[in-house]
């Protein structure tokens, strides 16, 4: 009896771990999850390599024109529609979600154009300091740690599988520590799953097991049922 009492709670607590998931990310996110390896899909901006502009990031933008020795500095931050409101540029926002730096500013000598002679534009990310949004991207971490939820990418681009668990405060009591999955979608939409094994890495010492992530990979940490 005491046997089967332990497996209805953990049947229930894997149940409420589903309902979080539809809560927070709907049917989509655990098809993400869930789905078989080598699945192709749609790319979402946050999947290219380095930086780039995101809903939520602060820039620095410097505007000058032709030889002016008073450029505009202005600090302003990404909204969460992925545009950006300047204050020469009311007229309308401008849409810069999942650009580079080059991109946006290319796009924005061609705006301050309609108002200044060869404009000079430089357009750089705000200091960051680890905390907000991280323009290199985030990394999701779901199922048996203390915080699950995004965890950002840090400039130096080592983000690994214990240290992003480490930010999500670490694993539960009943996490499987040898069957955490990677889900990772490549450049051309092809999703591929790997699977981690933390006792190998710890107790064998085979570090190299431990996969530097890339921004946008899904880290699930399934729960033990021995």
């Amino acid at each position: 009896m005491r046997h089967m009492a332990e497996l209805y709670r953990r049947i229930a607590v894997l149940a409420c771990f589903v309902c979080v998931l539809v809560c927070a990310g709907g049917c989509e996110t655990i098809a993400k999850i869930f789905a078989p390896d080598d699945e192709v899909g749609a790319v979402d901006p946050q999947y290219f390599e380095g930086p780039r502009v995101r809903p939520g990031v602060a820039l620095v933008v410097v505007v000058s024109a032709g030889g002016s020795a008073q450029p505009a500095t202005m600090q302003v931050q990404v909204d969460q529609n992925g545009d950006l409101t300047l204050p020469l540029l009311l007229q309308s926002p401008v849409a810069c979600d999942g650009l580079t730096l080059d991109a946006l500013r290319q796009k924005l000598v061609k705006l301050y154009s309609d108002y200044y002679k060869q404009p000079q534009v430089t357009v750089t990310f705000a200091p960051y300091d680890g905390k907000g949004v991280s323009p290199w991207g985030t990394v999701t971490v779901l199922g048996e740690v203390a915080s699950p939820g995004p965890v950002n990418m840090p400039s130096t681009m080592d983000l690994t599988v214990t240290k992003v668990l480490q930010a999500a405060g670490g694993l539960r009591p009943f996490a499987d520590k040898s069957n955490i999955r990677v889900s990772r979608r490549d450049k051309d939409g092809r999703k591929t799953t790997y699977t981690i094994d933390l006792i190998e890495i710890g107790e064998k010492g085979r570090i190299e097991k431990d996969i530097v992530l890339r921004a946008g990979d899904v880290v699930w940490v399934p729960e033990t049922w021995y």
